[in-house]
């Protein structure tokens, strides 16, 4: 069976190590022939090249959308896959265009819809509205991370044999010994864009150091809110105890230098980074939105928030100060993760959809 993902792959973000965890999983099944279109150079590119599955890279910066039609209708009119199954509206768009008349479509919602990051407004709906058209009449099957966003597909009148849920998942890490320290370590990772809404952790540091013993802050990532985030730490009197790190390459380093993984995001799927945190032994503290309280049950393995007040994400915050609910919190995080989430159990539901689209 041949299958050929498209994805973006300018970025090492979630839709991208959710990619690559299934496809490296996919390539335990026997009888599949994997390839990938991604449209930018860059680490996904190089990950799954060392993987030895089949990349090609049209460069969307050197390439016009009209020529990248075309380079992906050769590549797909070459392999002949049965199914193709893309990763963003972008790729949805792609994946119509270049497919053959009996090759099946899938596509995985990651989260809720974001086409207008960098994107002009009215182009920005007209995208949206091809995208939704196409996901709801074109494509065989529409993937969503979480019931959350099923439920979005289901009230915009999308059928629901069209509809599946398959959780994001990652491969487990064997547990790293971790320091106990004076200070606990509040950590967080992601893109620094708006929908993530970093400020609100800014907020949550300026809380938590005027109500308790010391608590330090880090945040891993890069994006275009950056300097923002750079300006708002100096004016809320943060600067001593919120560390902004960068990109890092291999975040283990990073989940074993913290406490306590935090989300601030205004809507998610299931965020991989929460799930990368979970299995290091990490509990969560999280807003109560999109598909984080199908990971999380509150005062199990974490806290979850309803609202935006950071008085609740401070409190939850200084709570954790207490080892003894940290470790049981993070062990049952763990154990959640084992149970529910890996990398393997989200291949072989993906497998099974596969075969279900290829049968005659």
């Amino acid at each position: 069976m041949r299958i050929c993902h498209l994805i973006s792959g300018d970025l090492w973000a979630g839709a991208e190590v959710m990619a690559f965890n299934l496809l490296r999983e996919l390539r335990k099944f026997s009888g599949l022939d994997l390839s990938v279109i991604s449209f930018n150079e860059g680490r996904l590119a190089e990950e799954l090249s060392g993987q030895k599955i089949a990349v090609w890279v049209i460069d969307e910066h050197r390439e016009s959308f009209p020529r990248i039609v075309l380079k992906v209708r050769a590549l797909l009119r070459k392999r002949l896959p049965q199914i193709i199954h893309s990763h963003r509206y972008k790729e949805n768009i792609l994946a119509f265009l270049g497919k053959s008349p009996r090759t099946k479509m899938v596509a995985t919602q990651h989260g809720m819809p974001e086409t207008r990051n960098g994107i002009p407004r009215l182009s920005s709906r007209l995208v949206e509205r091809i995208n939704g058209y196409l996901l709801s009449r074109c494509f065989d099957r529409v993937v969503g991370v979480s019931w959350n966003i099923e439920d979005y597909f289901l009230n915009c009148g999308f059928k629901p044999d069209r509809l599946r849920v398959i959780n994001n998942g990652i491969e487990i890490p064997d547990l790293l010994p971790r320091k106990e320290r004076q200070t606990i370590v509040v950590g967080s990772a992601g893109r620094l864009f708006p929908v993530k809404d970093y400020p609100l952790m800014v907020e949550i540091a300026r809380i938590v150091s005027t109500k308790s013993a010391p608590v330090q802050f880090e945040l891993a990532g890069d994006g275009p809110e950056r300097h923002r985030l750079e300006r708002l730490i100096a004016t809320r009197g943060v600067s001593e105890s919120f560390r902004l790190c960068g990109y890092i390459a291999q975040m283990d380093s990073f989940y074993v230098g913290i406490d306590v993984y935090l989300n601030t995001s205004l809507h998610e799927g299931i965020p991989m980074s929460i799930l990368e945190g979970m299995a290091r032994g990490l509990p969560v503290i999280a807003p109560k939105v999109g598909g984080i309280a199908e990971i999380i049950e509150d005062g199990v393995e974490g806290f979850l928030v309803d609202g935006r007040n950071p008085e609740e994400f401070a409190e939850k915050c200084v709570m954790l100060q207490n080892s003894e609910l940290r470790q049981r919190m993070g062990r049952a995080a763990r154990a959640k993760i084992e149970k529910a989430f890996s990398a393997q159990a989200m291949a072989q539901q993906y497998h099974r959809l596969y075969c279900e689209l290829a049968a005659p």
